[in-house]
């Protein structure tokens, strides 16, 4: 049964028509849309609420970065994969900003697209080895200290103040699934795996406000 519902989002026709068919090919993914702009996407998002999107950055209209941070203000539960040719440092650090779940080069092989849709809908990031790396590079530098979105931010603040999922989702009103794809990307910028240190390194590196008693 097909159950992860993709949208692709591509000014490039060919390109949209061959990605088609090879998720189609799956038993568990359904295309449900394409768009070649960015106006469009936003649209048809809303319209046809797929879990996933399939997302180029250089777009007409909106680029799919402008793209994602409008569609993550409106669907919180929406993950979205960067499917690009470019692995620029900017790019990088914009997307990570925008909340996006992946992010992926184009000359990636197909068994490594499919492995990250399925990741991404089961809650966890995936990212191309060479987007892994520019991801480190940034996090070593200094003066590239991870950027949080404003969602992601409050999320973490929570978490620091000893606040369950449960309870952040109720706070936020948002999806305890929400909460918890959340924890997974502040955990993977941060470039930690458990609680306490996500708490360690939020309070040392000034992402959340101290709490005093």
């Amino acid at each position: 049964m097909k159950n992860i519902r993709v949208f692709i989002a591509d000014d490039h026709t060919i390109f949209r028509q061959g990605l088609r068919a090879l998720l189609e090919k799956e038993k568990d993914i359904e295309v449900v849309g394409e768009a070649d702009n960015g106006e469009e996407t936003i649209q048809k998002v809303i319209q046809l609420k797929p879990s996933i999107l399939l997302m180029d950055i250089i777009m007409p209209v909106l680029d799919g970065l402008q793209v994602t941070y409008r569609i993550q203000n409106r669907i919180p539960d929406l993950k979205v994969i960067i499917l690009s040719m470019s692995a620029d440092e900017e790019y990088v650090r914009r997307a990570l900003k925008s909340g996006v779940r992946g992010y992926l080069i184009k000359s990636t092989a197909a068994r490594e697209l499919l492995t990250a849709i399925r990741e991404v809908e089961k809650g966890n990031a995936f990212f191309s080895p060479l987007i892994s790396k520019v991801i480190i590079q940034l996090s070593n530098d200094p003066g590239n200290q991870p950027e949080l979105s404003l969602r992601e931010t409050d999320v973490l603040q929570l978490i620091c103040d000893g606040k369950s999922s449960k309870e952040i989702a109720s706070i936020l009103q948002i999806s305890y699934k929400t909460v918890q794809n959340h924890r997974q990307q502040l955990m993977f910028k941060l470039q930690v795996h458990d609680v306490v240190n996500l708490v360690n390194i939020a309070r040392s590196k000034k992402y959340v406000r101290t709490t005093t008693p």
